[in-house]
């Protein structure tokens, strides 16, 4: 519907109708709450590294029977997996890295925004990566593991990994809705929960403050805190106990 309005608003601007089309867009869903634990990711990471391949024998005494192959066909999920999580980078921008986007790999900075693509609305600010992050991308670089792009298949760039991902997902038994969004959604929780400030996490997940503070905020462990420790009494309770001490200390005689 937001492409229709937009081709709809383009083509009065160049002056090809001159009715007035309106496009209503349906109300805005609810945000997903679905993120994964530590736990859930390092089973992820396992199935998509150590999955082979099984192949069916189709003739002789063993047809019918499957035997696995030395080829590991999850192993570039992985690779994605850990540079959407570690980055919260949005899943195309990972899958365009570093053809398109661009890995500055001796200063550590991820410029996600596409080459020759101007900035949007869904901002992609260049971001520091993560020392662990780092070290994997130089290692599959210094090994030949990537050429061109960071997510490959045979040498070649992916363009879709719904099918692959949905195996994994389905391997490693999670539960939900797990999309690829999701560890972008992963990534601003662990950032909440880690304490970080929602300015500095807007700025390295490319979101507005106001986004962050609404979606994730009641993920910080100073979320509402003063409110709760006040509607409980603490503070209050803390006045009483520092003014009784004093009370008694001043009540006990010197020796």
């Amino acid at each position: 519907m937001e492409d229709l309005r937009a081709a709809i608003n383009h083509h009065a601007k160049e002056g090809l109708h001159r009715g007035v089309v309106r496009v209503v867009l349906p109300d805005k869903g609810p945000s997903r709450d679905r993120w994964l634990t530590r736990a859930e990711v390092a089973r992820l990471l396992r199935v998509c590294w150590r999955t082979r391949e099984i192949q069916t024998v189709h003739r002789g005494t063993r047809r019918g029977t499957t035997i696995p192959t030395d080829r590991y066909p999850l192993r570039h999920l992985a690779r994605f997996i850990l540079v959407a999580l570690y980055t919260g980078t949005r899943p195309g921008a990972v899958m365009t890295a570093p053809g398109k986007s661009f890995v500055d790999l001796e200063r550590g900075i991820f410029y996600r925004l596409a080459e020759g693509r101007r900035a949007t609305n869904k901002r992609q600010p260049p971001v520091p990566v993560p020392a662990r992050l780092l070290s994997h991308l130089r290692r599959w670089v210094q090994l030949g593991i990537v050429k061109d792009y960071f997510v490959e298949w045979n040498g070649k760039p992916v363009r879709s990994i719904k099918v692959g991902y949905g195996r994994a997902i389905s391997l490693a038994k999670l539960s939900g809705r797990v999309t690829p969004h999701t560890l972008r959604h992963t990534a601003a929780t662990w950032l909440m929960q880690a304490g970080v400030s929602i300015w500095e996490a807007a700025g390295f997940l490319g979101m507005s403050p106001a986004m962050v503070e609404e979606t994730y905020g009641h993920h910080h462990p100073a979320h509402m805190q003063s409110a709760a420790k006040a509607i409980a009494g603490e503070k209050n309770y803390r006045q009483s106990l520092v003014i009784s001490l004093a009370a008694k200390r001043a009540a006990i005689p010197e020796t």
